[in-house]
């Protein structure tokens, strides 16, 4: 079993690196995003493994942590995509 778990990590190490390819070439920003959300989900694979082989649930927390991260960085890189910033002022005259 130990033996399929480093297996694993390792096709996902290739995987990340795959992804850090297109991470860095992306012909543009919605697939350099796509890849850095995709290198989140790979790291938290990669670091449950780790915590299988390793037989401890400590690791957990961290998971959950990188995941949190992943989301709120996917979501801002989105609506920075969709507006053009990340936060607004709340200077809107439109409503008035």
């Amino acid at each position: 079993m130990s033996g399929l778990l480093v297996a694993s990590l390792i096709i996902l190490s290739l995987s990340i690196l795959g992804c850090m390819f297109r991470l860095l070439i992306g012909p543009s920003i919605s697939d350099r995003i796509a890849a850095l959300d995709t290198i989140g989900v790979l790291l938290l694979a990669m670091i449950a493994i780790i915590g299988m082989i390793l037989g401890t649930q400590a690791y957990f927390d961290i998971i959950l942590l990188i995941g949190i991260l992943t989301f709120i960085g996917t979501t801002a890189f989105a609506r920075y995509i969709e507006r053009g910033v990340v936060l607004e002022t709340g200077d809107d005259k439109r409503d008035r």
